[in-house]
């Protein structure tokens, strides 16, 4: 049965909503909502309220008033994403649209000394780090959208990916969640693996006080991560990516669920912190030298590689440009500053863009002129490097690891070949911080540049693992329509950033589906670790996994390009 007469008249709600949040925590007016409904990179739109609950309990009777009234929900935390997947997308919704921002609902409890941890909505990447490393361990995510103030629930919704090739995407079993169910009900279901009440507020009250007894604690052997990535990564004869976001496999409740469940905490698992790790700097103009030690690092020894990071040349040159600032922030200040600095910009930037004679992105064009007053963040010998060679991976191995890569690097990384260098622990850092500058470089550089330069197309892929021909080759007819392009990525699980910088007056629309339908004739899947957002148009199976998830349509509705109409009636009807 389905309902279709909202119990709670849309008048009354925001009423009630401010008796449950506090009316401060009740934001309408366009200024105030800004920062919440406009996408980090991408994604922008009306809503009829921002609500911002302090506690799990307000968190449901926020929900359970959205439901009774019929409104749609997009459940934000951070709102770091790339693809628009935690804002709303244009003002075409059948329903008023209320956006939950999480990041009050900060709060983790350790297990076992934190070989896992049950993190709550708001619980940031960067927190979840820190604290862990009092412990000797580390979340699955390290340094990359963790320095932004990324959320661990927005991690799992979207399985995202990350650098460390060991972890693969962002996952777990265990989850406490609500969901919308077809007769439009809130229905709260417990597989956290913690004893918890039936009654939700009686559980949700216990689990976030967080005195959990060791009776309240199950041990079910439910997963805290993807086990089996390592071998999955491994097989680099398959016809098939490592991790991409449309893979089946790695769908488990909250974990891909994109926003079309309600979760309050999710259980994951830690991993013990790598001490004494070193880094090699390798640089080459061949792609079959760097396929050949791609192949070698994942077949050859007993444990992998920490993390391959490559970057092309120009990409190179482009962080270093408009990146500096970024390098010398954090090498400065550290990571953890980075997240306020992140949302002090973000502020500005909706402050200042109310006044029509100021340019725009000013605060991208101060940051760039004071990063041209600051002194090389890169070392010498990787500049070097760059005049040499085209592509360039940064290698972070483990001690144990270290003596069998630097052999093999001796012996196969020489002459007409390539080069390569072990890197001090300073230059390590460098090296890796030049490479996440990389990522918003792309971004500084349109702002920077503004009518000069066109819109910005981001693909975010998954190459087969068996790809020997990785490195993209355009059409003629197509470079021609671009002004800049950049390329980086994971390159041991071949997922591969690639930014695009058009010429003025290009379609961004246009040159994204001619370059998507290259992809598709390479036999790559996209998006690789960003998820579908509003970017990328989602396929009939995640389509029926959403509409299983979430069969009112009420929950983030239209993500992957999809219907954002009640009951996921057809855009045409």
């Amino acid at each position: 049965m389905r309902l279709t007469e909202p119990t709670i008249h849309a008048d009354r709600l925001l009423v009630l909503l401010r008796q449950i949040v506090g009316t401060p925590h009740v934001l309408v007016a366009p200024h105030a909502t800004a920062p919440y409904t406009k996408g980090f990179r991408f994604g922008d739109g009306k809503v009829r309220a921002v609500i911002r609950p302090r506690t799990l309990v307000e968190f449901w009777r926020v929900a359970e008033l959205c439901v009774a009234a019929d409104q749609i929900m997009i459940v934000q935390a951070a709102n770091t994403g790339l693809t628009g997947g935690s804002t709303p997308d244009g003002n075409e919704y059948d329903r008023p649209v209320i956006l939950i921002n999480t990041r009050r609902l900060r709060g983790m409890h350790l297990l076992a000394g934190g070989r896992q941890v049950i993190c709550l909505p708001g619980t940031t990447l960067h927190k979840l780090e820190t604290t862990l490393a009092r412990h000797g361990r580390e979340p699955h995510s390290v340094i990359g959208s963790s320095c932004i103030g990324a959320s661990v629930l927005g991690g799992i919704s979207n399985n995202s990916g990350g650098a460390l090739v060991q972890r693969g995407p962002a996952y777990t079993e265990m989850a406490l969640f609500a969901r919308v169910t077809e007769d439009r009900r809130l229905e709260l279901v417990n597989h956290l693996g913690v004893r918890l009440d039936p009654d939700p507020i009686k559980a949700l009250t216990r689990l976030e006080s967080g005195a959990l007894t060791r009776d309240e604690i199950e041990w079910s052997g439910a997963k805290g991560h993807d086990q089996d990535y390592v071998t999955h990564v491994r097989d680099v004869d398959a016809e098939t990516p490592a991790r991409f976001n449309q893979d089946e496999k790695r769908w488990f409740e909250a974990s891909g669920c994109a926003g079309k469940l309600i979760v309050f905490a999710v259980r994951v698992d830690s991993f013990p912190a790598e001490v004494d790790s070193r880094v090699f700097y390798i640089g080459t103009n061949s792609t079959d030298a760097l396929e050949d030690l791609r192949r070698h690092l994942l077949t050859t020894y007993d444990e992998l590689p920490i993390a391959g990071e490559y970057m092309h040349r120009d990409a190179f040159r482009i962080a270093e440009e408009y990146g500096r600032d970024t390098v010398a922030l954090i090498r400065t200040i550290g990571t953890r500053s980075i997240p306020r600095l992140f949302a002090a910009k973000a502020w500005i930037d909706n402050l200042l863009g109310r006044f029509d004679f100021l340019p725009d992105h000013a605060t991208d064009r101060l940051m760039q002129k004071l990063g041209r007053l600051l002194p090389q963040q890169i070392p010498a010998k990787m500049r070097e490097f760059e005049k040499r060679f085209a592509h360039h991976l940064m290698l972070r191995v483990s001690s144990r690891l270290a003596p069998q890569i630097e052999e093999h690097l001796r012996i196969t990384m020489q002459g007409e070949t390539g080069g390569w260098f072990a890197c001090t622990p300073d230059e390590g850092k460098r090296a890796f911080l030049h490479r996440f500058a990389a990522a918003g470089a792309a971004l500084r550089y349109r702002a920077v540049h503004g009518k000069k330069a066109g819109e910005i197309v981001a693909l975010d892929v998954a190459l087969r693992r068996n790809d020997r021909a990785w490195f993209e080759t355009l059409p003629a007819s197509l470079e021609a329509r671009i002004a800049r392009t950049l390329h980086y990525g994971h390159f041991l699980c071949h997922v591969m950033h690639q930014d695009y910088v058009l010429k003025p007056g290009e379609s961004a629309e246009a040159v994204e589906h001619e370059m998507l339908g290259l992809l598709d004739a390479r036999g790559a899947r996209y998006p690789a670790e960003h998820n579908l957002g509003h970017l990328y148009e989602a396929g009939e199976a995640i389509l029926s996994h959403y509409r299983d998830l979430d069969p009112c349509n009420c929950l983030n509705p239209g993500i992957g390009r999809s219907t954002k109409k009640r009951n996921w009636k057809a855009e045409s009807i």
